[in-house]
């Protein structure tokens, strides 16, 4: 057994209590590295975006970019100096600062030209959530491409509906799936134009003016980068050059102004993200009820020690839906939080601003967690039809009670239909006789309909309404919306 750490020294975050992201793609992509190598990019993209407009040598963007690289910093040395800063920009353009130093003295002092903390954080997050989303979009479409294939392959199967915990009518699994890929879509769709649209770089300065990039835009070395970029010193045509040359080297979107304290981008985001995983914990709630032992409906794919107990060696539970509903729950609370932080003061507020940070984190990492565990847990469902079959004949006949009070109202009238098969089904349901049975020694149907004609009335598959229809509809959007490659 290894020694146990001195007190004091930093352990990094493993996952241990949280599962659902631990090991995926989606940790990788918002883990502390991945942070501070965005801002980095968004550090090496102005230089680089300024040398295009040519007030930075092309010699100075290139020797920011070469120091802008992770893996030369100590990451833990950035974040106790942020403590001092409230921020970890600061330390990070001091570190940056002296790494190009070394290397190339007169570039050092066009590190951050113009820019100011929240410029640099913000950008890096919108990457962060750029790279996330890419992500999380892939396992989406792997998700609704499973739940279309399951729709399809059990279009017609038919199983009970479940109301308030309860069998309601006869439905078919073809239609559950559906509802389940809508949901999928639905989210895809939001999640796409956000990420599409809706995550802008930051660029504003000090406090929303653009005046430092400005002012050193006037100062501006003339040099150019020997792209074709004459410098442009005009602050009306500067500014919205310099904000879409940055937003074109990052591959973010160009925001009209600064957003410093108009948090739209993150409110959006975080809509997208809440939606996603709703959709993805409905899935998994839904699974983990139609797998329980006295459902057995669906079960989760086997797999080596996938669902063990510590102490009952028999079980297999629903681990995968475990997980994702265990970010589902989680979302919610941080998307308030986001929400609240968007209420902002000044022109830049205290607190406020920094409380976003660890929550976008927090809410991108569990929400990709949710996406590649429901694509491994859709991928490999297993649907047991004879036991949908069996369920449905659990209560003999009164899954489709409202089709025989609808089949028998033009004999009898709506209320007098209604009346009969009500207590017809409170009868059979206390003494464990067929709803066929009991409703064929009705007095108002002596002579009008027998125990087989009945019994034939309430064959489940018969009364599944439109569902066939409905299931067609949405695998025709997936399809719609499924893109090439």
């Amino acid at each position: 057994m290894s020694a146990p750490r001195p007190v004091g020294e930093p352990v990094p975050d493993a996952g241990l209590l949280s599962p659902v992201r631990a090991g995926t793609a989606a940790e990788a992509a918002t883990g502390d590295t991945a942070v501070l190598q965005a801002m980095l990019d968004a550090e090496a993209a102005l230089a680089r975006a300024q040398a295009r407009l040519g007030v930075v040598p092309a010699r100075a963007a290139g020797a920011v970019t070469a120091a802008a690289r992770a893996e030369l910093y100590d990451l833990r040395e950035v974040a106790v100096r942020a403590r001092a800063s409230a921020n970890p920009v600061v330390a990070l353009v001091r570190m940056l600062t002296e790494a190009v130093a070394r290397q190339d003295p007169g570039a050092a002092q066009y590190v951050h030209q113009g820019s100011t903390s929240q410029d640099v954080l913000d950008t890096a997050l919108m990457l962060v959530a750029a790279r996330t989303a890419d992500l999380i979009l892939a396992d989406l479409d792997r998700t609704a491409a499973a739940l279309a294939a399951l729709a399809r392959a059990h279009r017609d199967t038919p199983m009970a509906a479940r109301t308030l915990g309860q069998h309601a009518v006869p439905t078919t699994f073809g239609l559950k799936a559906v509802g389940w890929l809508q949901a999928v879509l639905d989210a895809e769709e939001r999640l796409r134009r956000v990420r599409e649209e809706g995550l802008p770089v930051q660029l504003g300065g000090a406090a929303g003016t653009m005046a430092g990039y400005l002012e050193y835009a006037r100062l501006g070395s003339g040099s150019g980068s020997g792209d074709g970029f004459a410098p442009v010193r005009e602050p009306d045509d500067y500014a919205p050059r310099l904000t879409a040359a940055v937003a074109a080297e990052l591959g973010l979107a160009e925001p009209l102004v600064p957003w410093h304290t108009v948090r739209t981008p993150l409110a959006d985001l975080a809509a997208a993200l809440s939606l996603t995983a709703s959709g993805l914990g409905t899935l998994a709630a839904d699974v983990q009820l139609l797998s329980r032992t006295e459902t057995a409906e669906v079960t989760e794919a086997a797999a080596e020690g996938r669902g063990a107990s510590s102490a009952m060696p028999h079980k297999r539970n629903p681990a995968l839906a475990a997980l994702i509903r265990s970010a589902a729950y989680q979302l919610p609370a941080l998307v308030a939080t986001l929400a609240q932080a968007a209420v902002t003061d000044d022109e830049r507020p205290a607190g406020a601003w920094h409380a976003e940070w660890e929550t976008l984190r927090t809410a991108l990492r569990l929400t990709g967690g949710a996406a590649a565990t429901a694509a491994e847990l859709a991928a490999g469902l297993v649907v047991h039809p004879a036991r949908m079959r069996a369920n449905l004949e659990l209560t003999g006949g009164l899954v489709v009670s409202e089709r025989l009070a609808a089949l028998l109202s033009p004999e009898l009238g709506r209320a007098g239909a209604r009346s009969l098969v009500s207590a017809a089904s409170a009868r059979a349901a206390g003494s464990g006789r067929h709803l066929a049975d009991v409703l064929a020694e009705a007095p108002e149907l002596a002579g009008r309909h027998d125990a087989p004609a009945l019994r034939a009335l309430c064959e489940p598959a018969h009364y599944t309404g439109a569902a066939a229809a409905l299931v067609d509809r949405v695998l025709a959007r997936h399809a719609r919306t499924r893109r090439p490659g």
